[in-house]
């Protein structure tokens, strides 16, 4: 068994998670839509096509076109909105737009990696005024995401930086030289081919729910396929879920060790009493 020196000593490890169809059953900015048509940001029309884009979406009929196309759409549509009243609306209706599509076998995944000791990271090609609150939900160590200029307060329409693609596994390497990641014993997952970058920069890449191109690129690498199919609200999983913090743990399981050395002192001590009496 490794000493706490030695345990502290070995590289840090994390489980990369793409989040649209990965951790979640749909796409987190299309998802808002509806909230963003309440808020007075969009009409009834931007409903409309966001609602279509997102079945292209679902259908996994995405492309690197589409998703282009669907960048350019969204660039021009968030033109001039205010960026504070987004925060307030994806704050306001994240639970109830978001908490539903959650898939409970990644929700589970998280679970695990953060008590093997992995940092969780969300990497994500949506903004991240809207991933950055459903990293937090998540319980996420870190986030990715693209990031709109914005100026006077607002949103001018152009990018700042697009997380997407080769840029995915830039951050990435970014992330492991700042934080120590050894990316050969890292985690990745991801449902769509345009990740390829990200899922090839770990030693331990994941294809989840895979579109035709990932899956053929999956199988043909001996990747593991898994398959994602039940949304459930973090409410109605284990409360488990809500776990505090890997020091807290630690020092919770110190305290547990130590009441449990008490308790069998006491009860030593009291049976060498109970003999002596007896004798």
């Amino acid at each position: 068994m490794l000493s706490a020196v030695e345990i502290q000593s070995l590289p840090r490890t994390a489980a990369f998670f793409d989040l649209d169809k990965t951790v979640i059953a749909k796409s987190s900015t299309l998802t808002f839509g509806r909230s963003f048509y309440q808020g007075g940001l969009i009409n009834r029309r931007a409903v409309l096509r966001t609602a279509y884009t997102q079945f292209v979406f679902l259908l996994g009929r995405a492309d690197h076109a589409q998703m282009e196309r669907m960048r350019q759409y969204l660039s021009a549509l968030c033109r001039g909105w205010n960026v504070q009243q987004v925060k307030e609306i994806v704050a306001e209706t994240l639970h109830e737009r978001i908490d539903p599509i959650i898939y409970d076998e990644a929700a589970t995944l998280i679970e695990q990696h953060h008590l093997a000791g992995r940092d969780v990271v969300i990497v994500s090609t949506s903004g991240a005024e809207v991933v950055e609150p459903i990293g937090e939900m998540l319980g996420a160590d870190k986030v990715v995401a693209t990031r709109m200029v914005v100026e006077d307060g607002c949103f001018t329409g152009e990018v700042e930086y697009y997380a997407y693609g080769p840029t995915k596994a830039e951050a990435i390497a970014e992330l492991a030289a700042s934080e120590g990641y050894d990316l050969g014993r890292c985690y990745a997952y991801s449902d769509s081919a345009t990740d390829l970058p990200m899922l090839e920069s770990v030693g331990r890449p994941h294809a989840v729910n895979p579109d035709r191109a990932l899956r053929r690129e999956a199988l043909a690498r001996g990747w593991p396929v898994l398959g994602f199919s039940r949304p459930v609200r973090l409410k109605q999983r284990l409360p488990s879920f809500s776990l505090p913090s890997r020091p807290t743990l630690a020092v919770a399981g110190a305290a547990l060790l130590a009441g449990a050395a008490t308790a069998a002192a006491v009860w030593y001590s009291g049976r060498r009493r109970a003999r002596f009496e007896t004798v």
